[in-house]
């Protein structure tokens, strides 16, 4: 049975979380073709890709978890963490009325959905359907009107998981990753 606890936002609590491995293999990706109707918009096609390879965002990248809380001020932050008895198998982490997160828009009434992660052993077990509704529920309890996520055209298991989320596709940025040209931004929004 998977129990979904909310914790402190604290270094030692994200060190602890990011345990969990955010590691998967892309096999597929979005390519993205613009539409010019006048109104303007995209179309989304999975192609498989040449050659598979894993995609670790916390090897990727200058910081890990326990490294947030050095970058930014995270005492407003939420972690819900799902547990399976006392091992933790998976979680989320939502930014909330942190300035210097530009992806939060300067926006009071906006949560970000920071990170998600299952491991890998627990994924399409039903763990993240648990989470999403916790998720939403905590930023409505801070008086957010909009839930926003940010992921990757290469990431195409979590582009469906928020769709069937009902999150919504408002913005690609295909230049956002300067060091990563193969890799397009996808911005996606839930309203609360």
């Amino acid at each position: 049975m998977i129990e979904i606890k909310e914790e402190a936002a604290t270094m030692e609590t994200l060190i602890e979380y990011g345990v969990v491995s955010i590691a998967f293999l892309v096999e597929s990706r979005y390519k993205i073709e613009l539409i010019n109707s006048g109104l303007g918009g995209w179309t989304l096609t999975e192609e498989p890709v040449e050659n598979p390879y894993i995609k670790d965002y916390d090897e990727e990248h200058w910081e890990r978890p326990g490294d947030w809380a050095r970058r930014f001020n995270v005492s407003s932050w939420g972690i819900l963490s799902a547990f399976e008895g006392r091992t933790r198998v998976g979680g989320a982490v939502i930014a909330f009325d942190t300035p210097e997160v530009n992806m939060l828009e300067g926006r009071a009434d906006l949560a970000l959905l920071w990170d998600l992660r299952i491991h890998p052993d627990h994924r399409r077990k039903g763990i993240g359907s648990l989470l999403f509704p916790r998720i939403v529920s905590w930023a409505a309890s801070r008086q957010c009107t909009t839930l926003k996520i940010e992921t990757q055209n290469i990431n195409v298991p979590a582009c469906k998981y928020y769709a069937r989320m009902g999150c919504e596709l408002r913005a690609i940025h295909p230049e956002a990753y300067p060091s990563l040209p193969e890799e397009v931004q996808l911005l996606w929004y839930k309203r609360i």
